[in-house]
């Protein structure tokens, strides 16, 4: 069965954004992207860049992690905001939201119904596992559904802003065990967590 992966950047005090929800890599982003960092996502998560990224960079790796992308309204529209309808056109991708009519991009699914429901039904399906882009809302609603966490920690704090899951995130504590570590000379650590 497919994985849901929680693949995300987060900051030392659990940010995934600041408080405005703005792309914190974008242009008056706040993360910091050091070579190792841009060299480690290329080699080894190519599929998880967007594709101006990819054509920046030369990728044209297929990536052996995902091959299905979801997201949320919010984290969708940081893109068609940037005038990208779909930043991931070499995978599938799926955006939730209870307030979009029609989808911006032919390739892009909108999804309106229940997104557990929606991620059972895809986790039955054959392919590559699924990757949870955020933003946090979304992975709130999610969370007992996410088979593993894949935190990009950044070496920064930024006071506040949106947490992992969300501001409407329910209280229920659980245990994850590490499986996997990389940290990068820039100060960056790539932790993978499965569910215990």
């Amino acid at each position: 069965m497919r994985k849901l992966v929680y693949y995300i950047a987060s900051t030392l005090d659990g940010f995934i954004a600041g408080p405005d929800g703005a792309d914190p890599t974008g242009p008056d982003g706040f993360w910091p992207v050091t070579g190792d960092y841009v060299q480690y996502l290329a080699a080894e998560y190519p599929e998880t860049l967007p594709a101006p990224a990819r054509k920046a960079l030369s990728v044209e790796a297929e990536g052996t992690h995902f091959d299905t992308v979801l997201e949320g309204r919010k984290t969708y529209e940081i893109g068609l905001k940037a005038g990208i309808a779909d930043a991931y056109p070499h995978l599938r991708h799926l955006v939730f939201s209870t307030t979009m009519t029609e989808s911006p991009a032919p390739a892009v699914e909108l999804v309106t119904s229940d997104p557990v429901a929606k991620v059972r039904e895809l986790k039955q399906e054959d392919g590559k596992d699924l990757w949870l882009i955020g933003g946090g809302e979304l992975a709130g609603v999610l969370y007992d559904e996410i088979d593993q966490l894949i935190v990009k920690l950044g070496p920064l704090t930024i006071g506040t802003g949106i947490p992992l899951f969300g501001r409407s995130a329910a209280f229920d504590p659980r245990v994850w065990n590490l499986s996997h570590h990389v940290v990068l000379e820039g100060g960056a650590a790539f932790l993978t967590y499965t569910r215990g």
